[in-house]
């Protein structure tokens, strides 16, 4: 389960820093690490078991993390006329991760 978190951790840090290499956008930066570090911060706490209740809070983590990347991610896409690539991957990144970690918070925790 640790195993998407730490790819859409590494996508989400790596857009950023690109962001910020090809236009100078510190927003790019800051908004890339700090989503791409909660991505792989949850991660972390599911691989080495950090958590007591079973993995709950790192999974609620990360569908909240998915909810902040997928919402950021069509508001832009809503505002370029979802003409533009980046929104369209930054949203279906977060939709990804979204859909995957609320599928396996309800499996296991409701």
């Amino acid at each position: 389960m640790e195993h998407l978190a730490f790819t859409l951790g590494g996508l989400t840090a790596a857009g950023g820093a690109m962001g910020y290499v090809k236009s100078g956008s510190k927003p790019s930066l800051i908004g890339g690490l700090a989503i791409g570090g909660l991505y792989i911060a949850n991660g972390l706490f599911i691989k080495n078991d950090t958590f007591d209740d079973n993995y709950k809070t790192a999974v609620t983590g990360l569908v909240g993390t998915s909810a902040v990347l997928s919402a950021l991610g069509l508001s832009r896409s809503i505002k370029s006329g979802f003409k533009k690539p980046v929104p369209l991957v930054l949203f279906s990144i977060g939709s990804i991760g979204l859909g995957y970690y609320a599928f396996k918070y309800n499996k296991f925790y409701l």
